[in-house]
């Protein structure tokens, strides 16, 4: 069925995906939800300056 070569590879492919996967996944969930905030913060403290000027 498969040599151990082949199952390697196999092996190889899906430990790749699995990072993607999970990186992926902590990309969006944990940088975007600090990031997001944050540019946001900083674009109302801007609004608020220029609005005083």
């Amino acid at each position: 069925m498969f040599d151990f070569d082949q199952y390697l590879g196999f092996l190889a492919f899906l430990t790749i995906l699995t990072i993607g996967f999970w990186l992926m996944i902590f990309l969006i969930g944990f940088i975007l939800t600090y990031w997001l905030p944050g540019y946001m913060v900083e674009m109302f403290k801007d609004w608020r300056a220029s609005k005083k000027e």
